[in-house]
This record gives structure tokens, sequence and C-alpha cells, in this order.
């Protein structure tokens, strides 16, 4: 059996090829068309296991993927290829548009076409798994309850905007034309091979750099933090045993302000490679403007996975944080080789 995975070069993908090659003897298949934030370094440990096989592509290339999906007859595709950072989609929202929407619709027709030719004992297993995000709820109130699967979506960046519509197409798909589909919306990631953009590990390089650690407007803002290997192990659970058409919040009850995240990240660097002047790490804490629309709140409620496809985040905030800064500080080589001009000037246009 084999299964296709979109996006497997980027930060939850390779997390997610790395977990399944470790756990099942299932073929994967990676496509992936390693924009910035793709790299196949993630999966140099497995670039020559028999089980894993690489195309370099873009998922609107319908061509392509009908040829990929004809020729190896997978019986899942698990589709987490995306413009994902939030920032990026203020100063170039077109390129969401183009990824989120129209390469998702793209991807659902040539996956429609593949399952109508399926025959019947393989159209049984078959499913489309779409990974999704928290953020096309929109933002909650401190009071407010975490969103559940019933809650409105409500999107305010380009980003969630285009990943509600990728919901929504994908959910049509399953109602319009019995495509077996299963969606997940997950809270905030953090782990190992995550692009140094997101809050995490650009905390934990700009410290070690001894650079300022930028945190916007006043740190109140609130978010869900999920350890990658949970969210992968929490997409495992929906495609085994997920009902079609449903679909799963996946998060990790650890709602944090980002201050206080900064801080744990501060307090286990101050553990692991304590400055030589002696000082924390906290001291190089920066506020700067905060971003446009930055939603206040987010936080998901995953009692439905919980109690319907009994998966619970096995990770602690604490020790997710302490396995993530030991990751950085022991690959400083790898966040070096990420990091090309076209990153110094986003930094630049962000943060400085």
């Amino acid at each position: 059996m084999t299964i296709l995975v979109t996006g497997g070069a980027g930060f939850i993908g390779s997390n997610f090829i790395l977990n399944w090659i470790k756990k099942y003897n299932e073929k994967i298949i990676n496509l992936d068309n390693l924009t910035y934030s793709g790299n196949l370094e993630n999966l140099k440990s497995i670039e020559k296991n028999l089980n894993y096989q690489f195309f370099k592509g873009n998922i609107c290339d319908s061509e392509l993927v009908e040829n990929i999906l004809n020729e190896n007859q997978p019986r899942a595709i698990l589709h987490f290829a995306a413009e994902s950072h939030v920032d990026r989609s203020y100063h170039d929202p077109e390129i969401f548009i183009q990824t989120n929407i129209v390469g998702t619709f793209r991807l659902l027709e040539v996956a429609r076409n593949f399952y109508d030719n399926l025959k019947e004992k393989d159209k049984k297993i078959f499913r489309f798994l779409h990974v999704s995000t928290d953020e096309v709820y929109g933002s909650l109130s401190s009071k407010d309850p975490a969103f559940t699967e019933t809650n409105k979506y409500l999107p305010n960046s380009a980003y969630s905007a285009s990943k509600a519509s990728s919901d929504h197409l994908v959910r049509a798909w399953n109602h319009t034309y019995d495509l077996p589909v299963l969606i997940t919306n997950c809270s905030n990631n953090y782990g190992p091979y995550q692009f140094p953009e997101k809050l995490i590990p650009l905390c934990i390089f700009n410290a070690l750099k001894g650079l300022d650690i930028p945190i916007y407007g006043d740190g109140q803002q609130v978010r869900d933090w999920l350890y990658v290997l949970d969210h992968c192990n929490g997409i495992n659970a929906v495609l085994e045993k997920g009902v079609i058409g449903e679909t799963y919040n996946i998060g990790g009850w650890n709602e944090k302000t980002n201050l206080d995240t900064v801080n744990v990240i501060c307090k286990s660097l101050d553990e692991f490679k304590p400055k030589e002047d002696g000082n924390s790490y906290s001291t190089q804490i920066s506020f700067i403007k905060d971003r446009p629309g930055h939603d206040r709140r987010y936080a998901v409620d995953a009692s439905k996975i919980s109690n319907k496809l009994f998966w619970k985040p096995i990770e602690s905030f604490e020790e997710g944080i302490r396995k993530t800064v030991m990751w950085y500080v022991n690959n400083q080589d790898w966040v070096q080789r990420v990091q090309s001009e076209e990153y110094k000037d986003w930094m630049k246009k962000n943060y400085i």
C-alpha cells in the first residue's frame, strides 16, 4: 500500500513523513514544490529508504499529480501543502490564493477523477485528508470558550481566509462528488525543522545570536501550542479511524501568551547553553509594533478527537520546549543553511 503526502518537505509534512517511516512499513510518496520553507535536508535520513519516494512539483500541475496517482495507486492523499505564514500573507496575499485555494481545487479535481476510476474494494479504503488550521475560526476573547468543530468560520487574514476557502472546497467535494474526505484543524505547532520565521524558532535563533528577541505588541496574544509529533499522531488517528466528511480539531491544551512562551524558551536556553556574561536570554526581549489585525487568542477544544478517536497529546509544553530548544542548539548548521538572502530581507521588512 502507498500514501501520497503533499508539502512533505515543510515543517509539519517532513515531521509526519519521518514519523510515518519510523512507525509503519508502507510506502510514502512526497510531492513538494520546494518553495522557501520546503527543505529536503529535513528528510536526508530517509532519502535512501525503499519506502520513501520524492517528486518535485506543484499541486497546481494536474498532469503531474494525475501521473503520480495513476502510477502509484495510493490509498490516501494527505494534503499538507500550503503557504502558511500569516505575516507573509500581508505582503503577498496572491500566492496564498494560488496555492491554498487554486492548488487545493486542482488537487481535489485530480483526486476525484482518480477515485471515480478505482475498483469498489479500493474506494472503500481511499481517503483524502486535508490538514488545516484553527485560524479559520477567527479570534477569541479571554472569556470565550475554545474553538469547537461547530464554530463559525471568521478568518481575519489572507492566510486564514485562504485556508478557510480550501476547507470549504474539501467539504463540498465530499457533499457533491462523494469524495471520502477528512479535515483536521490544528493549533500552533512547534518542534524540530520549523522554518525560523515562526515565533519559537525565531526566538531561539535570535537568542543564540545575541540579537533582539522580537515580540509583537504587548506580548499578551494567546496561542494553544501543539508539539508537532503529537499533531502527526493525531493525523494518523484521523486517517485510521476518522468518519468520512467529519472535521477534527487537534490541539495541545497548552494556552500560553507569547511573552510567557518566550520566557519559557529563555529559561531552557539559560539551562542548556548559559550566556558567558551570566545574564538570562530574557534580557534580549524587545517589544515591537504589533502586526496588522493580529488575532488576540486562539484556543482549540480537542474533545471530539479525544472522545471519538482516543487521541490525546502526550508532550507537556515545558518538555516539548526543552526538546525543541535542544534540537536547535544542536542543529545550528541547519538553521544557517536555510537562511537565504530572501529570508534576511523578509526579516528586515517584518522585525527591524
